[in-house]
């Protein structure tokens, strides 16, 4: 609710008693308005949670399909279930715990994302500094020489003189229309949001590795089918060979499979250079260097796949969510700022004070005699500026609903993804149940061409079309259960990746940009934090 108050200042010359009975009367007044006045502009309200009380248009099933291939285990949606915070151990893999751990003290985007929290609480504790007077002492020690036309300055009547002036000024500006409250309220909205977006760097870093070790073990597993292929594409070359040698085969048989040699063979190095990349990436964000590369390997047959998933509410995502929190404090930014363009409006009341002593010697500077002292009173109101300050007020308002538009589509955003994250874990089931048949089929298919082609009984293009169904079969296998893999973990990163559940702060690190050097930043830097009631992960 906006208060006005409107002050009624009346000039006129008073002296002795008259100026007792104003001074009390105008301390009165200002202290009245101080306890009255509260902060103009609307107080902000959180946004509604999604009035919608599930993911997808049809009832969610409760478990996927099943297969008897590796990471074919029926996975079950469990409603309600909190997400951990170290989602990731799930996998049961130390190899992906290491790399994890190691990024989460190194890796240049989380630091870089934590520093800047840290400066932005510090632009908090700045302005709040604004709630209290401003006091400056000041010494100015002058030597000086009057014109001997004028009468002299100083009582002693010399025209050349020193003159030392030793004083306090104070100055305080009154927070009547909550000008400087909307702005540390601005402030703080923006240090909460980049405290979100601190948990967003942390959630995309553990996520992305994650990913690229389930990728890096599936391109292993790919690279190691192509070479099995390759193993029996060889052979089976080796055996037309003695057939042609014996006249049980022709040239081109030969050739053809010469070309089928070839062509799997030509699958290897697209395999090799994602291999090569993903590593690269694996170790960029581990803070690491590619030279440097890690030293954990991942399989597939490391990875185990998690059973049990959790699945959150609709209305439990905008607290979930470090995207949406961060959205949701920027909305209150720009409420508050609404508040600032509206004070700016409104008169402006400054008190200011100065005592101190003169004198034209330093020695007995502060006797009684050589105290001076001024107060004053400002009040300053803008009659005339074009319409700027209305025009201001205006773009704050339009700020505001662009800002509620865009929180909203970051809502909607976070159900699709997770809503995506569910479908493609049903389908995810599906599509191993389904590579898995075909996998099997496909082995039976080329083991009986394989057979009857050492004992000359085969055509070898029966052979040939074999041995490229079951290679295809077999990376498909690999990729559908690294897609199972893989989309569990986008599930986790969609429900918010548990941060809340985090009890100790993330490793923070100083750098030495001249020498390169990183170290761990203060405790009392945390400290502070802490006592302050601002650090974000307490």
């Amino acid at each position: 609710m906006t208060r006005l108050f409107t002050f009624r200042i009346s000039l006129s010359c008073m002296c002795g008693r008259s100026v007792r009975k104003w001074n009390a009367r105008a301390g009165a007044i200002t202290a009245a308005a101080l306890l009255a006045s509260c902060a103009v502009g609307p107080d902000f309200v959180h946004p509604a949670p999604p009035d919608v009380g599930r993911y997808t248009q049809e009832p969610l099933q409760t478990r996927t399909s099943a297969t008897d291939a590796p990471t074919g285990q029926s996975q079950r949606f469990v409603q309600g279930r909190d997400v951990a915070l170290e989602w990731w151990r799930l996998f049961k893999s130390r190899t992906l715990n290491a790399v994890i751990e190691r990024a989460l003290n190194n890796n240049p985007n989380l630091q870089s994302a934590i520093a800047t929290l840290r400066a932005a609480n510090q632009a908090v504790y700045a302005q709040e500094g604004k709630f209290f007077p401003l006091v400056e002492a000041n010494f100015n020690p002058t030597y000086n020489q009057t014109s001997a036309a004028l009468a002299p300055v100083p009582s002693s009547g010399a025209n050349i003189y020193a003159l030392h002036t030793a004083q306090l000024q104070v100055s305080y500006t009154l927070d009547i229309w909550g000008l400087n409250r909307r702005t540390v309220e601005t402030l703080r909205a923006q240090a909460d949001m980049q405290r979100f977006q601190v948990e967003a760097a942390y959630l995309t870093l553990v996520s992305n590795i994650a990913v690229a070790a389930i990728n890096e073990a599936s391109l292993r597993a790919q690279i190691d089918a192509t070479n099995q292929i390759i193993a029996i594409n060889t052979k089976m070359l080796d055996v037309l060979r003695r057939q042609l040698d014996t006249g049980y085969a022709n040239r081109n048989d030969v050739a053809l499979q010469e070309a089928a040699l070839a062509q799997a063979t030509a699958t290897l190095p697209p395999l090799r250079k994602a291999l090569q990349q993903n590593r690269d990436l694996l170790a960029a964000l581990a803070g690491s260097y590619p030279s440097e590369g890690p030293r954990e390997t991942f399989k597939l047959t490391d990875l185990q796949l998690p059973t049990d998933l959790p699945v959150s509410l609709p209305s439990q995502l905008i607290e979930q969510r470090p995207d949406i929190r961060a959205a949701q404090e920027q909305l209150h930014a720009a409420s508050a700022q609404i508040g600032v363009a509206t004070a700016n409006i409104l008169p402006n009341f400054t008190i200011t004070g100065n005592v101190g002593y003169m004198n034209t010697a330093l020695a007995g500077l502060l006797a009684p005699q050589n105290l001076f002292w001024t107060i004053g009173g400002n009040a300053t109101q803008t009659l005339f500026d074009a319409g700027t300050l209305f025009h201001e007020l205006q773009e704050a308002k339009d700020n505001y609903n662009a800002t509620a538009w865009g929180y909203r589509g970051v809502v909607i955003g976070a159900v699709q993804n997770v809503t995506d994250a569910l479908r493609a874990l049903q389908n995810d089931a599906d599509a191993l149940k389904a590579a898995r048949d075909f996998e099997r089929a496909a082995k039976i298919s080329f083991d009986l061409a394989h057979q009857q082609m050492q004992t000359g009984n085969a055509n070898v293009l029966i052979l040939l079309t074999a041995q490229q169904t079951y290679l295809q079969s077999v990376n498909q296998v690999v990729q559908a259960r690294a897609a199972r893999l893989t989309d569990t973990a986008a599930l986790y990163q969609a429900l918010g990746g548990g941060w809340w559940n985090r009890t100790q702060p993330l490793p923070e690190k100083h750098l030495d940009v001249g020498t390169g050097d990183i170290t761990p930043v203060s405790d009392k830097n945390k400290e502070e934090g802490l006592l302050r009631g601002l650090w974000p992960f307490n």
